[in-house]
């Protein structure tokens, strides 16, 4: 069996791709890192989102592990656009309900989870790593989620927490689901 431990970012200072994590969000990643060893989940390689605030999420967990940090820019958070958007809370719910959608300079739903699950593809294959933490963002993880769980959606979005923590478990070509934090 194989196991993907999906985790959003704790709780950072902005979106910017250098924001760091609040120092609140620093002692969310010491939790975590806790959880993760106190739930005997044997992560044995580690691959996260190049920025900051995920970087710092995984951080305290690889050290007390000695496990290396793989930066990878498919686990970057989903551009919307490269504009602001003054309803970006409707568009992102549009971008649930229609997975081709996009607006100028961003992404579409289905592009972003093309790259994240390309990732969990590799992950797949890789037959030396029976489990991998892959650390991203909340509507890059929703997405993903959305793949394997037909019923989640927008709502569930908002529902996320920083940070969130899902196993997936693959076994026999089936995927089993489950919330952990």
């Amino acid at each position: 069996m194989k196991q993907l431990i999906l985790i959003r970012h704790c709780q950072a200072e902005g979106q910017h791709m250098d924001s760091p994590l609040t120092q609140h969000g620093v002692n969310q990643a010491h939790r975590l890192a806790l959880f993760l060893e106190d739930n005997d989940c044997k992560v044995n390689r580690i691959i996260s989102s190049p920025f900051m605030r995920a970087i710092e999420t995984i951080k305290p967990y690889a050290a007390a592990q000695h496990i290396p940090i793989e930066q990878d820019v498919r686990l970057e958070e989903r551009v919307l656009s490269n504009e602001p958007i003054d309803d970006w809370l409707d568009i992102l719910e549009l971008s649930f309900q229609d997975l081709d959608f996009s607006l100028s300079g961003g992404e579409s739903s289905n592009d972003a989870l093309k790259r994240g699950l390309s990732v969990i593809d590799e992950c797949l294959q890789d037959q030396t790593n029976d489990c991998v933490a892959i650390v991203t963002h909340g509507n890059l993880l929703s997405i993903i989620l959305a793949h394997y769980l037909k019923d989640f959606g927008f709502e569930d979005w908002k529902t996320l927490t920083t940070p969130d923590v899902y196993a997936l478990e693959f076994k026999d070509e089936t995927c089993q689901v489950r919330h952990i934090w």
